[in-house]
């Protein structure tokens, strides 16, 4: 391997982008890749802007996939997400993007590690941050994979073909060997104490990714924020990230909310919902109340999500179908019907099924999503020769 250029794919999935590598192609030691990963990226840019990089300097686009092909049975290609700090030299590893998982498939068909099948091809794709079988229905004609289609996604300004993506219930040999319940604190809703904003109301669930939810109007807010209007909001930003970090503490994915802020910036999401009412997209585009089941808003490593993350979507639709959780006092849903969400750029419909198990609580089962995906560029990503520096690693 030539230390100054590295095969590369940059794709598109779903609302997000970022940088695809085959892991055989970067370093053994973490640390070392980690470095690497970062030079490509731009990161830490005190900028903000990763000029030097190959980042899109926001957490939809500063993003890093690893794939490989996977030694387990029931899987064909293992899949690492890394989720890149844009003013630190962090890669935080602890979850999943669900928007890339969409292009993982099309990846791992287009570079030969999965046979393709003309019509639909599965990919059994297995996720390594957090330990699930992900199952990726990829469409394919004449051997290659279809990008263009009808499908259409709000938040994606340009139609495609659809992928659909059905997630299963994780698995408890995945990272550590544990896998938190659905429920980490076996309650549908508990009460955080925040520092500066007093004791809170919320849903704490690992569904997707690990999420904390809580109501809108708790925080003075209505659901119906566009990212600027929050994003300049200092003492809000402070209070969720004074939110997310204590629901970090009271999940058991930090040993302390100044851990949780330092180095686990991805996961736990924070987020909050109200209930259905007509806005405006951040395309200018009216949402009527009858189109959706709830209004909610999602921040991503700090910053107000311009749609909804797809791990969020997963946590949101296994709460809205989880009796007791606040997700379900407010959605407009039905039992078996998918929970359409009213985000930032529109709507997204995502269906989750939990069951409650004899003397072992509620367990998510299954959630079903679909995107689409695209190959931006194909070829190599050039560093300097200088060494990329010494990043930390979540």
């Amino acid at each position: 391997m030539n230390p100054r250029r590295i095969p590369a794919v940059y794709m598109r999935g779903g609302t997000s982008k970022g940088v695809f590598f085959h892991l055989r192609d970067l370093p053994r030691v973490a640390r070392e890749r980690d470095a690497l990963l970062l030079r490509v990226i731009g990161s830490p840019d005190p900028y903000g802007k990763h000029t030097d990089g190959l980042g899109g300097a926001t957490s939809s686009t500063s993003k890093v996939v690893l794939i490989a092909p996977s030694a387990r049975e029931d899987c064909d290609v293992d899949f690492l997400f890394g989720a890149v700090a844009i003013g630190e030299p962090l890669i935080d590893w602890s979850g999943n993007c669900g928007n890339l998982t969409a292009a993982v498939g099309p990846f791992a068909i287009s570079e030969g590690l999965v046979a393709p099948v003309d019509g639909l091809t599965r990919v059994r794709i297995w996720q390594q941050n957090i330990g699930q079988r992900i199952d990726a229905f990829v469409p394919v004609r004449h051997g290659e994979v279809l990008e263009h289609g009808e499908f259409m996604e709000d938040g994606v300004p340009f139609p495609g073909a659809e992928i659909r993506l059905e997630f299963h219930e994780p698995q408890p040999e995945a990272g550590d060997g544990a896998v938190l319940a659905l429920l980490p604190t076996g309650k549908p809703q508990d009460e955080l104490a925040v520092p500066g904003l007093g004791r809170i109301r919320a849903t704490m669930i690992t569904a997707g990714n690990p999420t904390v939810f809580v109501r809108a109007d708790a925080l003075g807010l209505t659901g119906r924020e566009l990212p600027d209007e929050i994003n300049r909001q200092r003492k809000l930003l402070a209070q969720l990230e004074a939110i997310r970090a204590a629901a970090a503490v009271r999940m058991g994915l930090a040993d302390s909310a100044e851990h949780a802020t330092a180095s686990r910036p991805a996961t736990p999401k924070v987020a909050w919902v109200a209930r259905p009412a007509s806005y405006r997209s951040s395309a200018g585009v009216e949402v009527g109340a009858e189109r959706i089941d709830l209004l909610a808003r999602i921040m991503s490593m700090g910053k107000l999500h311009h749609a909804f993350t797809g791990t969020g979507s997963i946590a949101l639709a296994a709460a809205a179908a989880l009796p007791g959780t606040l997700v379900a006092e407010i959605a407009r849903t039905l039992p078996g019907v998918p929970t359409r969400i009213g985000h930032v750029s529109g709507v997204l419909a995502v269906g989750a099924e939990v069951s409650r198990r004899a003397g072992d609580g509620w367990r998510f089962d299954k959630a079903v999503l679909s995107r689409s995906a695209r190959r931006l560029m194909s070829g190599w990503a050039h560093l300097p020769a200088s060494s990329p520096g010494q990043p930390q690693s979540a």
